[in-house]
């Protein structure tokens, strides 16, 4: 059991959507005059909503994807409240967008000093090379994250497909600095 509680937050949540139809993005364009469609820069159209604070890619295969959401049930509202955005001005979409969460990044302190040097010859699949970054990257293989480990004790994690799977890393990772002596607390 850990001594100290890491604290976490979720900073990002990407998720795919595919509605399995094919989108008008001029439509949408001059429905919505907020929106930014450059097809000649990018083939995608942003549609920007303040709450939940999400940015939806909107591309005119039908697929989406979200981006800023703070938990997978936000990601998921964000989704379905542009969908509805989109049929309130008669833009016909039939069925529910399948979801699927890409990618979940978070920050967290582990309230502690990590000793970087001795970590990377402690834990396997880590590099660690302090004139090219300040952090030790370090690729967990269950659940499959990459965390970043700053001698401060604080710390991301990418590459989660589940909020849980955040916790669980962050949890594991802290034990494990602890039983090998490789975090110190003040």
């Amino acid at each position: 059991m850990t001594r100290v509680k890491a604290s976490v937050n979720v900073e990002n949540v990407v998720a795919s959507a595919a509605l399995d139809q094919r989108i008008d993005l001029y439509a949408v364009m001059k429905e919505f005059p907020g929106v930014e469609y450059r097809p000649e820069q990018f083939p995608g159209l942003v549609f920007r909503l303040k709450r939940p604070k999400t940015a939806t890619l909107i591309f005119a295969s039908g697929k989406m994807v979200c981006t800023g959401a703070k938990s997978e049930k936000e990601a998921k509202r964000a989704v379905m409240k542009v969908t509805k955005e989109l049929r309130r001005v008669g833009i016909v979409v039939s069925g529910k967008p399948t979801l699927k969460i890409q990618n979940i990044v978070a920050s967290a302190s582990l309230g502690g000093m990590i000793d970087l040097e001795r970590t990377a010859y402690a834990l396997e699949k880590t590099m660690y090379e302090p004139e090219q970054f300040p952090g030790l990257i370090h690729r967990m293989s269950e659940p499959k994250v990459v965390l970043l480990l700053f001698a401060s004790g604080k710390m991301v994690c990418t590459g989660a497909r589940k909020e849980e799977d955040v916790y669980q890393a962050v949890s594991k990772i802290h034990q494990r600095l602890e039983e090998e002596d490789l975090i110190y607390y003040e």
